[in-house]
C-alpha cells in the first residue's frame, strides 16, 4: 500500500503540467504592441486575482516610450478611472467588476481605444472532487492506522486503507486529467455562442490614407477599415495575434522602404497608424490579423506617394538598418519549395519583441506573396530562421530583432533560380 501511495504521488508531480493556450486566459498578462507617438511599445495589462481591486498597467519601450495617459471605462456601468503610465512607472487603475472594459491610451495627439475583458479565475470545477478525495483519504488513512493498531485480524484496517487509496487515486487521476477536462469559464468571460457554428466569415478591408495622396516627407495616416464579409458591419472582434491586434507591413514597390508597425484601434473596425515616406511611388500594404473563432488572415492593399525623393534609409528613428552582410542564406543558391536557413548576426543581445526573439518577413518582387516566420531559438548572438521560397524569382527580405537600443532591421535580397 505504501508503494501504491508513493506511485500516485509521483504521478501527481510528473504528469500534472498545465496546458498551453494561444488565447489570453484568466491569470495571464495581456500584452499588446502599439505604434504611437512615433514609438514602438508594448502595453502590459497585468493579470488580476480579485475584483474589486487594482489593475496594474505597465509599458515597455523599444527602446523607449513616452508617458501615456490612460482612461479605464467599464462597459457595464460606465464607471471611469484615469492614470498615467511610463517605462519604470506603472499605473494602478481600480477595477470594480469583471467583464468588458475599454482602455483608452493617449500620447502625442494620438489615441487608441483597446477593448478587453477583466477576468478572474474562479478555479476548476473539479477542485471539489480533488480536495474532497484527499480529505476523505486522509481521514480514512488515520482511521485505518488506528483500526490496525487495535484490531489483531487487521481486516477492517485493510478495508479502510483500500477505500482511502481509492479516494487518493481518484483525486490523482482528476489532477492528471485536468488539462483535458471541461473547465469552467472565469468570471467576466464572454458568453460563448450556443449554436454549433463557431467560425466567422473572412474580413473585407478598405485601405486608405489621409490625405488621399500623401507627399514625400510629410506625415500621413494609413487607415485600415474592416468589414464583415456577410453583414457589411464593422469587424470589432479581433483576437490578440503575436501580442498585437494587427500587424501592418508597408513596403515600397522596389523594396527599399519597409515598415512593420502595429496600428491603433481608433473606432470599431478601424485601425490607424502615422507614417512618413521618403520616396515617391506605389506602396504595398499587408495586414496580418486573427478574428475570434476564425483563422489568421492576410489582407492586402496599396497607396501612392507623390513628390521628389528626399533621403534614403529608414524614416523611423526607432528602426535601425543593419550593415550589409549581416544575413546569410544556406544554401547560397536556394531552390523553390526547399527549406533554407537564414542566419542573422545581431549587434547586441536580442530581447523578446512580439513574443519572439526575431522575425523574418519576405516579399516577392511583384508583391503578390508575403511570408512571415519567427526565430528558431539559436543561442548566442545569431538568430536562425527556416523558410521555403514558393517559386523562382527575386525576393526582398527583412529580419528584425529588438535590443536595448531599439529595433534593428536587416534588409537583404534573395535570388531563387529557375
Amino acid at each position: 500500500m505504501i508503494r501504491l501511495l508513493f506511485l500516485v504521488g509521483l504521478l501527481l508531480v510528473v504528469l500534472a503540467s498545465p496546458a498551453a493556450a494561444h488565447d489570453v486566459k484568466a491569470g495571464a498578462d495581456l500584452r499588446l504592441a502599439q505604434t504611437i507617438a512615433g514609438a514602438e511599445l508594448t502595453l502590459v495589462i497585468k493579470a488580476t486575482t480579485r475584483v474589486p481591486g487594482p489593475l496594474r498597467v505597465e509599458v515597455v519601450g523599444f527602446p523607449s516610450a513616452p508617458a501615456l495617459d490612460l482612461r479605464l471605462r467599464s462597459v457595464a456601468d460606465g464607471r471611469v478611472v484615469q492614470g498615467t503610465v511610463a517605462p519604470g512607472r506603472p499605473a494602478e487603475l481600480r477595477a470594480e467588476e469583471t467583464g468588458s472594459h475599454e482602455l483608452t491610451v493617449s500620447a502625442g495627439g494620438e489615441t487608441a481605444v483597446i477593448p478587453f475583458r477583466v477576468l478572474v479565475d474562479r478555479g476548476s470545477g473539479w477542485e471539489f472532487l480533488i480536495y474532497g478525495g484527499l480529505f476523505v483519504a486522509g481521514l480514512l488513512l488515520v482511521g485505518g492506522l488506528l483500526t490496525g493498531a487495535f484490531n489483531r485480524r487487521g481486516r477492517s484496517a485493510f478495508v479502510v486503507t483500500a477505500v482511502a487509496a481509492a479516494g487518493l487515486t481518484v483525486a490523482a487521476l482528476i489532477v492528471i486529467l485536468d488539462p483535458w477536462l471541461p473547465a469552467g469559464s472565469p468570471d467576466g468571460a464572454e458568453p460563448r455562442p450556443t449554436d454549433s457554428v463557431l467560425s466567422r466569415p473572412y474580413v473585407q478591408r478598405v485601405v486608405t490614407t489621409v490625405p488621399a495622396r500623401p507627399a514625400v516627407g510629410e506625415e500621413f495616416v494609413a487607415r485600415v477599415e474592416l468589414f464583415d464579409g456577410s453583414t457589411g458591419r464593422p469587424v470589432d472582434d479581433l483576437t490578440i495575434h503575436h501580442e498585437a491586434m494587427a500587424h501592418l507591413v508597408v513596403t515600397s514597390e522596389d523594396g527599399r522602404y519597409f515598415r512593420h508597425v502595429h496600428p491603433l484601434r481608433t473606432a470599431p473596425g478601424r485601425l490607424e497608424v502615422r507614417l512618413r515616406a521618403d520616396r515617391p511611388g506605389r506602396y504595398l500594404t499587408y495586414v496580418e490579423l486573427e478574428r475570434t473563432d476564425s483563422g489568421g488572415q492576410l489582407l492586402t492593399g496599396a497607396f501612392t506617394v507623390t513628390g521628389p525623393a528626399k533621403s534614403t534609409g529608414s524614416s523611423d528613428p526607432a528602426i535601425k538598418d543593419a550593415t550589409e552582410g549581416a544575413a546569410t542564406v544556406t544554401p547560397a543558391v536556394p531552390q523553390a519549395r526547399r527549406v533554407v536557413t537564414v542566419e542573422v548576426t545581431t549587434s547586441g543581445t536580442p530581447r523578446p519583441w512580439l513574443g519572439m526573439a526575431g522575425h523574418l518577413i519576405v516579399r516577392d518582387a511583384d508583391g503578390d506573396f508575403l511570408g512571415h516566420v519567427h526565430e528558431m531559438g539559436a543561442p548566442g548572438s545569431r538568430l536562425r530562421f527556416t523558410f521555403s521560397f514558393p517559386t523562382p524569382g527575386r525576393y526582398f527580405a527583412w529580419a528584425q530583432y529588438a535590443t536595448d537600443r531599439g529595433i534593428t532591421t536587416v534588409p537583404f535580397t534573395v535570388e531563387v533560380p529557375r
